[in-house]
């Protein structure tokens, strides 16, 4: 048999994964009957413009409305206007895309269908701090969260009840009956907490948000914890009559892209072996824990036989140790790959988002095999210290290992893969 070289291998699997993701697929799948009144749309996340556009390709009617992504990442579409606003951290643009949102649900009535495009990246597209707060307070609260290594699902929490757009509250502002069509990138799939569920309550409370605040140590604003403690700061329930004849769907998730990327594999006479579509935890320890594991394969055949390929998603955290570095979660899982697999020819790995951006940078992820860090000393690197300082991106970029897709279009978040042979 005729092996594919690794790398070509390996992004043919991720580039099936995010075919997979196409959320054109899902929505033709959803497509809501046709309401007598007007059909608005709206949505938030690194793929609301790439599925506004879809939608646009299907819908047999007139559409309005707006979206709001991340810079760079719209696309021209019809009739719904496409927005920029900033991610990881929010800006003014997305202060003004927020209210946008709400102004263009606001004045709908019974007759009128709202169709919300929704992935992952909303959370941070969307700011709308409550009153007594600023965009400032909203932006440090950004950046402690994504400092913290919290899980994704708890720096939703936290976020829902800091905002007055999240935890439901924009299809609370609607008469119009609101269909959610979500691209998942929330390991579980919850979609409540698929960009802090703007149209989609869940039953999280204020407590639960001071208690994570308490458990991470987030320094927050006098304002923001003294809003935490107020019942202004309660969101929705999901048994409030006001989400009546809502519904909400899941059209893409990582599960589905992982299984297409093992019949990519399998084609190819690899063995695939998902280990989980739903794995958590700090990214240089989900890292040790699949080294491990690929080690075993290589030296001993077990738990699996070689050649296999090992795939697994879900969304690993990153806690900063150091300021100035630069990479994303998958970078850093990377590199610490990297380091545990030192000088161990036959494993090969690629970890990346399946959005194509990869933390602030410009890459999607990142390769590694048994060479990498003697290649990175060669290049005069320590990967080590790299690895502590958080600077994953310039390890990878020293050596030419980045994995650079650009925007895909889609988000059910991290890919990982690991080919043993």
């Amino acid at each position: 048999m005729t092996l594919t070289p690794p790398r070509a291998f390996l992004k043919s699997l991720f580039d099936a994964g995010v075919r997979a993701a196409d959320p054109l697929t899902g929505i033709k799948a959803k497509l809501p009957n046709k309401p007598k009144g007007r059909t608005v749309v709206i949505g938030a996340g690194k793929g609301a413009a790439q599925m506004a556009r879809a939608l646009e390709s299907i819908w047999d009617g007139k559409l309005e409305g707006v979206v709001v992504t991340r810079y760079g990442y719209g696309c021209e579409t019809r009739d719904i206007e496409i927005v920029e606003a900033a991610h990881p951290v929010p800006d003014a643009a997305g202060l003004a895309a927020a209210r946008r949102l709400m102004e263009t649900v606001g004045g709908l009535t019974e007759d009128d269908l709202v169709i919300a495009l929704i992935c992952g990246g909303g959370s941070a597209l969307l700011p709308a701090p409550p009153e007594g707060l600023a965009l400032e307070d909203e932006i440090t609260l950004n950046e402690m969260l994504l400092a913290s290594g919290a899980p994704i699902s708890a720096m939703n929490v936290v976020r829902k009840h800091l905002s007055t757009i999240k935890g439901g509250r924009l299809a609370a502002a609607t008469r119009a009956r609101v269909v959610s069509l979500i691209v998942s990138d929330i390991p579980g799939d919850n979609p409540a907490h698929v960009a802090s569920g703007p149209t989609v309550p869940d039953g999280s409370t204020r407590h639960e948000a001071l208690e994570i605040v308490r458990q991470y140590g987030l320094q927050l604003p006098q304002a923001a914890l003294d809003h935490l403690n107020s019942p202004q700061a309660d969101a929705p329930r999901p048994d409030d009559p006001v989400f009546a004849g809502h519904e909400h769907h899941i059209i893409a998730s990582a599960g589905v892209s992982l299984e297409a990327a093992a019949a990519v594999a399998r084609a190819q006479g690899i063995t695939p072996v998902i280990l989980s579509d739903a794995i958590e935890g700090e990214s240089r320890d989900v890292a040790l824990v699949h080294a491990a594991i690929a080690r075993e394969v290589l030296g001993r055949d077990r738990p699996f036989s070689k050649p296999v390929v090992i795939l697994s998603g879900g969304e690993t955290t990153v806690t900063l140790r150091a300021k100035g570095g630069k990479g994303g979660r998958n970078g850093e899982f990377t590199l610490a790959t990297a380091l545990a697999i030192d000088g161990q020819e036959g494993i090969h790995v690629l970890a990346a988002d399946t959005d194509g951006i990869d933390g602030s940078e410009d890459n999607a992820g990142a390769f590694a095999d048994g060479s990498t860090v003697r290649r990175l000393r060669a290049a005069g690197l320590d990967p080590r210290r790299l690895l502590d300082g958080n600077d994953s991106y310039s390890a990878f970029k020293a050596i030419g290992d980045l994995f650079e897709t650009g925007p895909t279009g889609t988000n059910v978040n991290d890919f990982r893969a690991i080919l043993i042979r």
